[in-house]
């Protein structure tokens, strides 16, 4: 069998794993093609992003499982997960990665809600009389 890496990938409240092994290009998330799982294009090229930026298009399959948060969160947490099995793959794809800033894991979640007001920051509406 040929080698395969996986990887984990995170942002908000998403959580990817990745499988990446040689192939023609085809990626799939939970056993969709990500292009029906992601249909917003923005969302697709955060998919194809790392690999776009070692000029390896068509040279692997990726298989990718997302499970929690939204469309969003998934496809940037299946971005970190693609980058992370890149570089444990060739680690000679690190500096071009990094440069990119695809290994850096958005820290930013869910500010939590105060008392007192309707959301995080948004108060009730004041009402004069």
């Amino acid at each position: 069998m040929e080698k395969q890496k996986n990887a984990v990938g995170r942002r908000k409240e998403a959580v990817t794993r990745v499988f990446l092994s040689k192939g023609d290009g085809k990626i799939i998330v939970n056993d969709l093609d990500y292009k029906a799982y992601f249909p917003q294009v923005y969302l697709q090229n955060q998919v194809e992003l790392p690999i776009a930026t070692i000029d390896a298009g068509g040279k692997f399959d990726i298989q990718i499982n997302a499970t929690g948060g939204g469309k969003k969160g998934q496809a940037e947490a299946a971005k970190l997960g693609i980058s992370r099995a890149l570089i444990d793959l060739n680690p000679e794809w690190r500096p071009l990665l990094k440069a990119a800033g695809l290994l850096t894991r958005d820290p930013r979640g869910v500010e939590r809600k105060k008392f007192g007001k309707k959301k995080a920051r948004r108060s009730y509406q004041f009402s004069k009389r």
